[in-house]
């Protein structure tokens, strides 16, 4: 059984929705346990995340409304926010730990996550192994399992870096939700990757691991460098082709050149907002 909808209301329910109730069902399970046993911190990015996720998947139902400038503000946004994070929060301690592994680590991040990225595009061609939701649960539990062990290793880092980096839910469940809807298939299936940053992320928190500062470096240079190929894979790319040109609702050449000019000025506004905000609000906090 896939995603697709066979009839009346998008909202139908199908297998991998039925998986993403109870998802949110463990993660409230998992929530109150992380209440009481210390990893607060990630109980609340956990549910910022689900909640970014799901909320910005709910408007991408509504493709009439959508505009190619608020696509370009969201990943715009998100990925200056992620950079901003990553740049402030886990390169001086991946460097602190060691700085050749912490090096090592950064560069281990951002090709590994490029890899898993190209070749989870590949697998979306083969039939039955590429549904947007599978993609989508695979990079959130990979993504939680980092921060969960990242708030283990340093349980004082702030709530700043956490909900930066999650940051991208939402731009990456509205597009998720629009590009479903727009093939026929219903946008529930998004609550499993809505929780999967939870599932993954509290559990690793919650482990104690008496680790080196070698392997801290590892750990820190690592969660960097996928986080870093996270943001630079979210930055707006305003390109013909792009789902910025196919929100434009035009398809005149000389029109969608022109109004990729003008996307490209707030792509490029929206990346440095981003990063301004994050900070900005570390500086007030610091």
């Amino acid at each position: 059984m896939d995603d697709a909808v066979t009839g009346g209301s998008p909202w139908r329910t199908n297998r991998y929705t039925q998986v993403g109730v109870l998802a949110v069902i463990v993660l409230c399970g998992l929530s109150v346990v992380g209440i009481f046993s210390g990893p607060s911190k990630v109980v609340i990015i956990a549910w910022v995340a689900l909640l970014a996720m799901a909320l910005a998947a709910f408007v991408g139902t509504r493709g009439e409304t959508a505009t190619a400038r608020r696509l370009v503000w969201g990943y715009g946004l998100a990925s200056g926010a992620m950079i901003a994070s990553a740049s402030l929060f886990l390169v001086p301690d991946a460097i602190g730990f060691d700085p050749k592994i912490g090096g090592i680590g950064i560069t281990l991040g951002v090709l590994l996550g490029y890899g898993a990225h190209t070749i989870g595009h590949r697998l979306s061609h083969i039939e039955g192994l590429g549904t947007i939701t599978v993609q989508l649960s695979a990079h959130s539990f990979a993504g939680g399992a980092i921060i969960g062990l990242i708030y283990g290793t340093l349980p004082d880092l702030g709530l700043l870096v956490g909900l930066s980096i999650i940051s991208h839910k939402a731009p990456a469940g509205y597009a998720a939700a629009r590009r479903l809807v727009r093939d026929g298939k219903t946008p529930t299936v998004l609550l499993l990757p809505s929780a999967a940053v939870g599932l993954a992320a509290l559990p690793a928190a919650m482990i104690t691991i008496q680790s080196t500062p070698v392997e801290n470096a590892l750990l820190f240079g690592f969660a960097t460098g996928v986080f870093l190929h996270i943001a630079m894979d979210f930055l707006p790319q305003c390109e013909t082709g792009s789902e910025f040109s196919d929100a434009l609702g035009v398809t005149e050449s000389a029109a969608v050149h022109a109004a990729l000019d003008k996307l490209r000025i707030h792509a490029v506004i929206s990346t440095i907002s981003g990063a301004v905000v994050v900070v900005g609000a570390w500086a007030l906090i610091s």
